[in-house]
C-alpha cells in the first residue's frame, strides 16, 4: 500500500484531473460508497487491534511516518463519487507542516490541512473543514462536533473538554483530528440565518459530518497509507448532538463517542426557549425577573437544597429531593406588595409563574422526530443558574425584547428566536412571541420537519452497540442552556428500548450536580478519553471516576463522577473537598418525609453489640443525639456520646459515630451505632421509645412471656462469633437457653426442650431505676428458680407496635455460676412464627465490625449488602430463614427489626448484623 501511494505520487501532478487521493483509494480497493459502511475505502472500525494494540496498559505500538508528504497534498481534489453523500467535490486548499518549535503550537510536527468541500446547490455555502496529521501517527483519529449554531471552524486542536488539566491535546498525542463549520460561515455561534437555505440546514442537522469524514478519512489514509485502527468522535452541547446524531445515522463508521452535555433533543430545546420567551415578555414583559430576582430564588432554593447531599458545600447533589421542596420554596419566596414589581427584593406572580416555565418540562401535542412529545425543563429550583458569578447566560437587562432579539435579552430567548425565524418561519421579521409552542398551528408540520433533519433522539443504539461501540455521556444537572432532563429523557428510552443489560454494556451516561453549561459551581475535569480508550481497547468498561472541580473558587476538590440516577452524598466525616468521603447513591422516596421521627425530644432504650445498656436521646428540632450509658453488672459506664444527625434518606441519618448510620424505624425502634469500646470503628446499637414496665406487676411476667429465637453475637475477643440458640422465658421471669452446640454458634438453632443438652438458665427481675430488667444467671444443672444466681447482664424489653421484641446485654464475659460461661454481646429474640414475605422490605444494616449495609428481603429473595440469596424459611427451625450460599447465613425477624447471623467462614463476612426496616 505504501508503494502504490509513492508510485502515485511520482507519477501524476497536480494538473492531472484525477487526484493523487483517489488514485491511492482506488488502487486499495476504494471507490465504494453507502450509509453506514466502509464509505470510499474498506474499514472495519470494529477490527481486531494488530500488535501492540491491546489493552491501554500495554507499550503502544510504534508510531506510524507518513508515506506523503504533507506539501503533495496541497491542491489536491476528492470527486464526489468518493463522497458518501451528495456533493460538489472537496479540495484541500492548504497542507502546511507545522513545526513542533512553531510559536504557539503545543501539538509537535503535524502537517496542517485545510480545505474545502462543495455543496450541491450552488446558492449554498461551501464546508470548511479542517484535518491535522501529525508526524508520529497513533492510527486513531478523532472527530471534533461543533457548537451552538456553528459556523465556526471547528480546527481540531483543541484540548478534550472537560479533560484532565494539563493533559496535552489530542493531536500532541498522536491523533489524527479534524472538524468543520458545518457547511457555512458565521462569526457568532448564535447566528440562525444560515437555516434559510435547505442544503445549509442539512448539513447543520448532520450531514455535514459524514462528509467531512470520509474526506477526512481519505486523507489520513492518502498520508499513511495505513488505516486507523480506533476512530472516535468526541463533542460538546451541540458536538455532543453531533455524536449522537452521527452513530444513530451511520452506526459503523466509529468505536466510540464522548458526548458531553448533548442537544439531543434538539428542537425540544428551541421550542423550550420560545416558552420561557414568551413567559418573560409576554403582557409588557411582566414576567422579565432582574438579575437581582433570579438571585433570590436561586439563593432560596439553595438554603433549602444545599444540605439535602449530607454536606454544605453549594452543590445541590440531591436534585431529586430538592425537586420534592419545589412548591415549599416557591411559596416561602416574598411576594411583592399589591402584586407590582418593586425591586431584587420581592417577586411577583406572574414573575413566580416564568419560574414555573424555566423550571416545567414543555409537553406537547404532537410528535417530533423518533415520537418525543416532550422537553425537559430547567432545573432552576434544584440549583441551576441563570444569573451571578457562575454563569454568563442570564435572562437580560431589559422587560422588552428586540426583534431580532439581541445579547440584551434572555440567553434561552435569543437562540429560541433565531431558530423561529430561520428553521421554522423562514421569516427574518417573525415575532417570535407569537408562536405557541404547544400550539404551532400552521407551523406544526413543518416544526416536525426540521425534528427531524436536526434531532437526535433515536432511541435504537443496537446496531452501534453491535459491533463493539461504546459511549460515554455526561451531562450537568444545573446546565442553564440543555436542559439535563432532555438528556435522561433520552437514556431513559434507550433503556426502555434495548433494555438495561444492553445499555449497560455498551454505555455510560454520568450526571454532575453543580455542572451548568461549560459554567456552574462545579465544572468536572476528568479522563475521559482515556476511559473510552480503555473500554474500546482494553474492554475494561469504566469504573466510577473521580471528578476534580475546575471552577477557581474551589479549584483541585474532588466528587466521584456519578452514574445516572446515582449521585454523591457526604459520608458524615472527614474532608467536604475529597471524593473518598461520598458515596454514589440513588434516592428512593422524599428522604425529608420520615414520619417515624419522633415529633419531641425522645429517649430511646436499649443497648449495643458489646452488652452495653444505653439510652438515645434524639431532639428533632435540632437532629442532636447524646448516647448515655448505664451501669450493670459492675461495669463502669462510659461517658455520654453525642452529636448531630445529617439527612441520610429513608428516615437514615448520618452521625458522629465512626460512621455508623442511625434509622428510625416503624413502630418507635432506633438501629444505629455507637463508637465501640475498644478500635476506631462502631459497634450496632438498638433501642426503643417504649419498653415493657415490670413495676406494677413484679412477680408477673405473663405479658412478655413465650418461647422465641435467640439470634446474637459473642465478642470472644479478638474474634467476634455469632450465637444462635432456642430460649424459653416463663410468666415467673424464669428462663431457659437451648443451643444444638456445645460452643452456641449461628448452627445452633434447635426446638426448645427442657431437658436439652447444651443449656443457660436464670431469671430476670425489674429495675424500675433504670427501666430494664437484670438478668441473673442459675447452674444450668437445676431446676429453674427465681432467686439467687449471679448478676450477669440485663435484659430490655421493647414493645414496637405492642409487640415484644427482647433484648438481652451482656456487658463483660466471666463465669457466674459454675458450668455457664457468658461472652459479653447481645442476643435479640424473636417468635416462632415467620412466614414468606413478612419481612419484606429494605433495611438498613449494620455490622459488629462496623459496616453499613442495605438489605433487601422480598419473599425468598435476600441481598444484603449487593450480596444475593434465596431463603429458605423455617429452615432451619420455625422463625429462622436459611440464607443459601450466595450470602450464607440465617436471619430472624421481629416487628421490623431484623437480625442475620453469617455462616460463610469466620473473617469472610460480620458474624452478626442488624437493622430496621425503612
Amino acid at each position: 500500500m505504501i508503494d502504490a501511494a509513492r508510485r502515485a505520487r511520482r507519477s501524476f501532478g497536480p494538473a492531472i484531473g484525477i487526484s493523487l487521493v483517489s488514485l491511492v483509494l482506488a488502487a486499495c480497493g476504494g471507490g465504494g460508497g453507502g450509509g453506514g459502511g466502509s464509505g470510499f475505502f474498506p474499514i472495519v472500525p470494529n477490527n481486531p487491534p494488530a500488535d501492540g494494540g491491546g489493552p491501554p496498559d500495554n507499550p503502544p505500538p510504534p508510531p506510524v511516518v507518513p508515506a506523503v508528504a504533507c506539501a503533495d497534498l496541497a491542491g489536491k481534489s476528492l470527486p464526489a463519487s468518493l463522497i458518501s453523500l451528495p456533493t460538489g467535490g472537496a479540495t484541500v486548499v492548504s497542507a502546511t507542516a507545522v513545526a513542533a518549535g512553531a510559536a504557539g503550537n503545543p501539538n509537535g510536527d503535524y502537517c496542517k490541512v485545510r480545505g474545502t468541500i462543495q455543496p450541491v446547490d450552488p446558492t449554498s455555502q461551501s464546508i470548511n473543514f479542517a484535518v491535522n496529521l501529525p508526524e508520529k501517527w497513533n492510527q486513531k483519529t478523532i472527530h471534533f462536533g461543533g457548537g451552538g449554531f456553528d459556523g465556526v471552524l471547528i480546527d481540531g486542536t483543541e484540548v478534550i473538554r472537560f479533560g484532565p488539566a494539563g493533559k496535552p491535546a489530542p493531536l500532541a498525542l498522536g491523533y489524527a483530528t479534524y472538524g468543520d463549520d458545518s457547511g457555512h460561515q458565521s462569526s457568532s455561534i448564535t447566528d440562525g440565518r444560515f437555516a434559510a437555505n435547505d442544503e445549509q440546514l442539512a448539513n447543520y442537522g448532520g450531514l455535514s459530518l459524514k462528509k467531512t469524514r470520509d474526506v477526512a478519512q481519505a486523507l489520513v489514509f492518502a498520508r499513511y497509507a495505513v488505516k486507523p485502527k480506533h476512530a472516535y468522535f468526541l463533542g460538546t452541547s451541540t458536538g455532543g448532538r453531533d455524536a449522537l446524531s452521527y452513530i444513530q445515522r451511520w452506526p459503523l463508521d466509529y468505536d466510540g463517542v464522548i458526548a458531553n452535555e448533548p442537544a439531543l433533543n434538539y428542537t425540544g430545546t428551541r421550542l423550550s426557549n420560545v416558552a420561557v420567551g414568551r413567559a418573560l415578555y409576554n403582557n409588557g414583559g411582566a414576567g422579565w425577573m432582574t438579575v437581582g430576582q433570579t438571585m433570590l430564588v436561586q439563593n432560596a432554593v439553595k438554603a433549602a437544597c444545599d444540605k439535602l447531599d449530607g454536606a454544605v458545600d453549594n452543590i445541590v447533589s440531591n436534585v431529586e429531593s430538592c425537586r420534592k421542596l419545589n412548591e415549599q420554596v416557591l411559596a416561602a419566596l416574598p411576594r411583592c406588595p399589591g402584586n407590582i414589581s418593586t425591586g431584587d427584593t420581592c417577586l411577583t406572580e406572574a414573575q413566580i409563574q416564568t419560574v414555573r416555565a424555566i423550571e416545567a418540562p414543555l409537553n406537547l401535542s404532537y410528535p417530533l422526530a423518533n415520537g418525543v412529545k416532550r422537553a425537559g425543563g430547567y432545573n432552576l429550583l434544584e440549583g441551576t443558574q441563570v444569573a451571578g458569578p457562575y454563569t454568563t447566560r442570564d435572562l437580560g437587562t431589559t422587560k422588552v425584547p428586540k426583534n431580532p432579539a439581541t445579547s440584551a435579552d434572555a440567553n434561552m430567548y435569543v437562540t429560541g428566536d433565531q431558530w423561529a425565524k430561520f428553521f421554522v418561519t423562514r421569516n427574518a421579521g417573525f415575532d417570535t412571541l407569537t408562536l405557541d409552542p404547544q400550539n404551532p398551528g400552521m407551523y406544526a408540520a413543518r416544526v416536525t420537519e426540521v425534528s427531524n433533519l436536526t434531532d437526535a433522539t433515536n432511541p435504537n443504539l443496537a446496531p452501534f452497540f453491535d459491533h463493539g461501540g461504546r459511549i460515554i455521556m455526561l451531562h450537568g444537572l444545573a446546565d442553564e442552556v440543555i436542559s439535563n432532563n432532555s438528556t435522561i429523557d433520552y437514556y431513559k428510552q434507550v433503556v426502555a428500548t434495548l433494555g438495561q443489560a444492553a445499555v449497560d454494556k455498551g454505555m455510560r451516561f454520568h450526571t454532575v450536580p453543580g455542572m451548568g453549561h461549560g459554567t456552574g459551581v462545579f465544572i468536572p475535569n476528568w479522563d475521559s478519553l482515556a476511559a473510552l480508550e480503555g473500554w474500546v481497547e482494553g474492554g475494561l468498561a469504566p469504573a466510577t471516576g473521580v471528578a476534580v472541580d475546575a471552577v477557581p473558587a474551589t479549584y483541585g476538590r474532588t466528587r466521584p463522577l456519578c452514574l445516572f440516577p446515582s449521585w454523591p452524598r457526604y459520608g458524615g466525616s472527614g474532608s467536604l473537598d475529597a471524593a473518598v468521603n461520598y458515596s454514589c447513591v440513588t434516592e428512593v422516596g422524599d428522604p425529608l418525609a420520615c414520619p417515624n421521627l419522633p415529633a419531641v425530644v425522645t429517649s430511646y432504650k436499649g443497648g449495643d453489640g458489646f452488652g452495653e445498656e444505653l439510652r438515645v436521646q434524639i431532639d428533632p428540632a435540632t437532629m442532636a443525639y447524646t448516647v448515655i450509658f448505664d451501669t450493670t453488672v459492675g461495669v463502669t459506664a462510659r461517658a455520654a456520646q453525642s452529636g448531630s444527625l445529617v439527612a441520610h434518606g429513608n428516615c437514615s441519618y448520618r452521625n458522629a459515630e465512626s460512621g455508623a448510620i442511625f434509622s428510625f424505624g416503624a413502630g418507635g425502634v432506633l438501629s444505629g451505632g455507637v463508637k465501640a469500646p475498644i478500635g476506631t470503628g462502631f459497634t450496632p446499637l438498638l433501642a426503643f421509645q417504649k419498653t415493657f414496665d415490670g413495676t406494677a406487676t413484679p412477680g408477673d411476667f405473663s405479658a412478655i412471656d413465650g418461647t422465641f429465637n435467640a439470634a446474637g453475637v459473642l465478642q470472644n475477643e479478638p474474634v467476634a462469633t455469632g450465637y444462635g440458640a432456642a430460649m424459653k422465658l416463663r410468666a415467673d421471669g424464669s428462663f431457659q437457653y437451648c443451643s444444638r452446640d456445645s460452643a452456641p454458634a449461628p448452627t445452633g438453632f434447635m426446638d426448645y426442650v427442657a431437658n436439652c443438652a447444651n443449656t443457660e438458665k436464670g431469671y430476670i427481675s425489674y429495675s424500675a431505676a433504670r427501666g430494664a430488667f437484670d438478668v441473673f444467671t442459675t447452674l444450668a444443672t437445676s431446676k429453674a428458680v427465681t432467686t439467687g444466681g449471679t448478676l450477669s447482664g440485663s435484659l430490655v424489653v421493647g414493645l414496637v407496635n405492642g409487640v415484644v421484641v427482647p433484648l438481652h446485654l451482656m456487658p463483660k464475659s466471666f463465669t457466674p455460676t459454675a458450668g455457664t460461661d457468658v461472652a459479653k454481646g447481645l442476643r435479640v429474640l424473636a417468635s416462632l412464627n415467620l412466614a414468606s414475605g413478612a419481612a419484606d422490605g429494605n433495611y438498613a444494616m449494620l455490622s459488629v465490625n462496623g459496616e453499613n449495609h442495605d438489605a433487601t428481603v422480598a419473599s425468598s429473595a435476600f441481598n444484603l449488602g449487593g450480596a444475593a440469596a434465596a431463603l429458605a424459611y423455617n429452615a432451619p427451625v420455625a422463625g429462622v430463614a436459611q440464607a443459601d450460599a450466595g450470602r450464607p447465613g440465617n436471619l430472624i425477624f421481629n416487628s421490623g427489626v431484623l437480625v442475620f447471623l453469617s455462616t460463610a467462614t469466620t473473617g469472610t463476612n460480620a458474624a452478626l448484623e442488624l437493622g430496621v426496616r425503612h
